[in-house]
């Protein structure tokens, strides 16, 4: 899935290294311990249409990029977004069909 961001097209992945890097982001952690979990928080949020969980999954899923865009220019995207609802339900489809994801978001419908 591409993404064009600060006028560059951005490709976005969501397998395993999608999910290292949102737990960066979003993760849980305890005692300076990550515990992860942050795939099963943010599909959640996805759904409600929560534009912190979309500018987190957008930064997590252009780790390949380089530059990779910063955590700030995602924001900036997510604000100035003519297309928002298109983009989540477009993650959300693409989240929902990575062979990486897959099975948590399936696992969250139930």
């Amino acid at each position: 899935m591409e993404l064009k961001i600060n006028g560059k097209n951005c490709e976005l992945n969501f397998g395993v290294r999608f999910v290292r890097e949102l737990d960066k982001v979003a993760g849980v952690s305890s005692k300076g311990i990550s515990l992860g979990m942050a795939l099963t928080r943010t599909l959640p949020a996805l759904e409600t249409y929560d534009p912190v969980a979309l500018s987190n999954v957008i930064y997590a899923g252009a780790y390949a990029n380089s530059p990779r865009p910063t955590l700030d220019d995602t924001d900036k995207f997510v604000e100035t977004d003519e297309e928002l609802e298109k983009h989540f339900d477009e993650i959300l489809k693409e989240v929902h069909n990575s062979t990486a994801t897959k099975l948590v978001a399936k696992n969250l419908k139930a």
